[in-house]
């Protein structure tokens, strides 16, 4: 409603003018906005039972026929209760060049009282200042909900220098400096922890319901509460710059931000207002001739009808569940970046993924190891984790790490490796020569002649094969493969059950996205596809099928992402895919794609239920009135009672994951 929009922009006005003094942090601007907003709530509250007891007492002398006395008091209700909405009204009508719901009560009220009903025109007054301050809390209710997740950041640290403990503020905290975080504390800024072992509670951030294991080197974020153990953690980034403040900047803007449908309201509710003031004037004076109404009836018919015919609670239909919404995805991990995301999610036809670090973890991992059956087992690792521990390619990486899990006791030797790039490395070890790399490096006739059958296999499962010699004699081979994340088939079954559509587009060959495709029951794919190339298959998807949505993470999907009609972004892809994207995931959990979805129906089912419900109560006060069996009192309730009807609708989104 208006006065929602009136409290949102002061809300953005206090925050952005408590943010900008020096040094302090947004948690102390959240907790005096808190303040500032219940103090609104508490006043509003109080006024409006002022009017309601002073109406008790004018109707105490009115009906012992005190009128002189009864009229002075309801005129004090009047203005107790209905002078901040008459105010509210006012300076909304001179801002905007347009009539609003707030002055059509006043209207109605003052109307009530100059043909003689005081008591009606009081009680008007009192039930809409009533269910106002009922609104403001409940819009409140919603603005909370992300306003709470400022306080989870700590305000101080404890910075380590030369030894000693020194506690900051985070603001002064730089990049590279030491801090440390004891048990039970909150981490105040994001980096990567240099000693110590413990559990993360890292909700507030990635919506995970369980603590995650820490150990040194691992990452660690601002605004997550440390568990059993201490820990040192070297500042990543400044306390302006960490993910939960990119949280808090992102969800405000998408506060901000307005759905099409809320847009198509607002301006609606402009007109319809018009047409409202147009047919109580013709009320006025119509059924007076036509007929044969008293001129009082007449003109009080036509003053409920104005109350009734307000649109509040179709303006409230929208806003409150869009915002609810939002605050739901924020605590479960889920960034939307505004209402016309969130929206346009509902009318996804196809969901476009990318393959590498979306459906799959990004980083090769060893599935296969295969060695003749002559070679000493000993020598063979041992030459194969020495070589490739000197490599910083992907696939060295896999193999140390595999060798490493399956001999924990191993250790590398320090040599000197030839390495060809994008082939393979070879090296000297104990005066025998051994090569390990693809099949052009060793020779493609005797990979092709080592296990042959095997080796077409491997191939056709989608993985990739290195091989190794000794001398000149292939003593074995290694396939990789790049893992499908665990959830990945679980996500596009849900989505075909939902009636979506999925697709694969991926930079790798053609015969690799055959076999992720057929390992998920994608239903179409496309490897061997430059950025380029994904942005042409998507407008093609897009004048198929119509809405198409595009879930990546690397700087190669930023173009599709930004082509698709909803751009989805795993929360530990690039920057660029990220700032690209217009919902983000903020772990890299795949399963939160459809929660989303189903969040996105959930939303914009309850706001069809909203506007069917509040049009409807519409229609029947008006009938009722236009039949003279509705009373202004009765008007006011069915009118003011739908509005907090669809408010506390829309506030249901705030529950559950």
């Amino acid at each position: 409603m208006n006065e929602y929009e009136f409290y949102s922009q002061l809300e953005g006005a206090v925050i952005v003018e408590l943010n900008s003094a020096e040094k302090i942090p947004e948690t102390r601007s959240s907790h005096n906005h808190d303040f500032f907003n219940k103090w609104i709530e508490h006043i509003e509250l109080i006024n409006a039972l002022i009017a309601g007891i002073l109406i008790g007492f004018g109707w105490f002398y009115n009906s012992n026929g005190n009128e002189s006395i009864a009229i002075p008091i309801f005129i004090l209700a009047f203005v107790i209760g209905g002078y901040a909405k008459a105010k509210e009204g006012l300076e909304e009508t001179i801002a905007d060049k347009k009539l609003n719901v707030e002055l059509l009560m006043v209207f109605a009220a003052i109307g009530s009282a100059l043909i003689g009903y005081w008591e009606e025109g009081a009680i008007l007054i009192f039930i809409f200042a009533l269910s106002g301050a009922l609104e403001t809390y409940t819009m409140n209710k919603s603005q909370r909900e992300i306003l709470a997740l400022m306080s989870l950041q700590p305000e101080e640290a404890m910075i380590l220098v030369n030894g000693e403990e020194k506690k900051v503020h985070v603001s002064t905290l730089n990049i590279g400096d030491t801090i440390l975080v004891k048990p039970g504390e909150r981490i105040p800024t994001d980096g990567v922890i240099l000693s110590g072992k413990t559990n993360i509670d890292q909700s507030a951030i990635t919506g995970e319901s369980m603590p995650v294991e820490k150990n040194k080197s691992d990452e660690v974020f601002a605004g997550t509460v440390n568990g059993n153990g201490s820990i040192t953690v070297s500042v990543l980034k400044k306390s302006t710059e960490t993910m939960f403040h990119k949280i808090l900047e992102l969800v405000q803007s998408a506060q901000s931000e307005k759905s099409p449908s809320q847009q198509f309201i607002e301006k609606f509710e402009g007109t319809y207002v018009k047409v409202v003031l147009v047919l109580v004037g013709l009320m006025m004076i119509v059924p007076h001739f036509a007929l044969g109404w008293s001129w009082n009836e007449t003109i009080y018919r036509a003053l409920v009808l104005m109350v009734v015919a307000s649109p509040c609670a179709l303006v409230a239909s929208i806003m409150p569940a869009t915002l609810s919404a939002i605050s739901n995805g924020a605590k479960n991990g889920l960034l939307f970046k505004g209402g016309i995301h969130l929206e346009k999610l509902n009318k996804t036809n196809v969901v476009v993924f990318d393959k590498t670090g979306t459906l799959t973890k990004g980083e090769p991992s060893v599935t296969d190891i295969l060695k003749v059956e002559t070679i000493d087992h000993n020598e063979f690792y041992k030459a194969v984790l020495a070589i490739e521990n000197q490599s910083t390619h992907p696939l060295a990486k896999a193999i140390v790490a595999k060798i490493h899990h399956k001999f924990p006791m191993s250790t590398a030797e320090m040599i000197s490796v030839d390495e060809k790039s994008g082939l393979g490395v070879s090296a000297v070890i104990d005066d025998i020569t051994w090569k390990i790399g693809k099949a052009d490096f060793v020779g493609k006739e005797n990979a092709k002649a080592f296990h042959d059958e095997v080796s077409e296999k491997l191939s056709k499962e989608g993985k990739t094969i290195v091989y190794i010699v000794r001398e000149s004699e292939i003593v074995g081979l290694i396939a990789l493969k790049d893992i499908v994340r665990e959830e990945a088939k679980e996500v596009i079954e849900r989505l075909k059950n939902l009636g979506i559509k999925t697709v694969m587009l991926t930079g790798d060959s053609q015969s690799t996205a055959e076999v992720i495709a057929k390992e998920l029951n994608i239903d179409m794919f496309k490897g061997e596809c430059l950025p380029e190339g994904k942005v042409k298959e998507i407008k093609e998807l897009k004048k198929k099928y119509g809405t198409v949505t595009m879930i990546g993470d690397g700087i190669n999907d930023a173009p599709a992402l930004a082509t698709s009609d909803v751009g989805i972004a795993m929360g530990e892809g690039t920057d660029v895919a990220l700032e690209t994207a217009d919902i983000i995931l903020m772990k890299n959990e795949l399963l939160k794609l459809t929660n989303a979805v189903t969040l996105s129906n959930k939303m914009n089912r309850i706001i069809k239920q909203n506007i069917v419900f509040s049009m409807s109560v519409i229609a029947i006060l008006i009938c009722s009135n236009f039949f003279q069996v509705l009373d202004l009192p009765l008007g006011v309730i069915g009118h003011e009672g739908s509005t907090i009807l669809v408010i506390l609708n829309g506030l249901r989104l705030l529950k559950g994951n």
